[in-house]
């Protein structure tokens, strides 16, 4: 019978869903407070530029950036799969932090400027502690979509020691066991399962008030 290196599946899983959703969340808060909190040139036009990409299918750019990232010798590598989000974070992500930042009342920043607090202490020390419900529920859109990725890791990873749990629950659903391996398959769906179900029910009131709240103000 053969053997599936779930250990290093799930190894692999995990770091590249760490190193995806940490860069996501971090740039796109920075992103969205400037779009939200300050002042510059082309600030709107800019802003409506990324929104229009939300429009631009995943699979228009895909030979594009295939292409650019065989050329920076990054496939079969994790970097595809997490560097992007460390630039940005996802235009609808961005969207989503700059509705909730606008809720909070601007006196706050004012406030702060009269103590001398710089735009980044005061993005740091008030505006994040106060958009805790908005950073919950990038954090758990974020973790599913990194989580459960199949075309991504299907697209650049190549090697058996690279695989994650998505591609290797597919793997085991085709491998000739020679007998039903129903139980088996099951047995690594809840082991997907599991983390996005436990991750839910520990933010389950922070995620369902900042899906309430990022809408209140346009």
């Amino acid at each position: 019978m053969s053997k599936l290196p779930f250990l290093t599946y799930l190894r692999n899983t995990l770091i590249i869903t760490i190193g995806a959703l940490v860069g996501q969340v971090a740039s796109a808060s920075v992103s969205a407070y400037s779009f939200a909190r300050l002042r510059w040139p082309g600030r709107d036009v800019i802003f409506a530029i990324i929104l229009a990409t939300i429009m631009v299918p995943y699979t228009v750019t895909l030979i594009p950036t295939f292409i650019l990232f065989k050329q920076f010798g990054w496939i079969d590598t994790f970097f595809p799969l997490i560097v992007p989000y460390w630039f940005g974070g996802g235009a609808f992500n961005i969207f989503l932090l700059r509705q909730f930042f606008r809720t909070i009342p601007m006196e706050l920043d004012e406030s702060a400027r009269l103590d001398g607090a710089s735009s980044w202490r005061i993005f740091v020390e008030i505006v994040l502690p106060l958009s805790k419900p908005a950073i919950a529920v990038v954090t758990v859109f974020g973790f599913l979509s990194h989580w459960n990725d199949f075309f991504g890791p299907l697209v650049y990873l190549n090697s058996e020691d690279h695989r994650t749990l998505a591609l290797g629950l597919t793997a085991l659903q085709g491998l000739a066991w020679g007998r039903d391996a129903t139980h088996l398959v099951m047995a690594v769906s809840v082991i997907m399962i599991a983390p996005i179900i436990v991750l839910f029910f520990l933010a389950q009131r922070t995620f369902i008030e900042g899906i309430v709240l990022t809408g209140i103000k346009g």
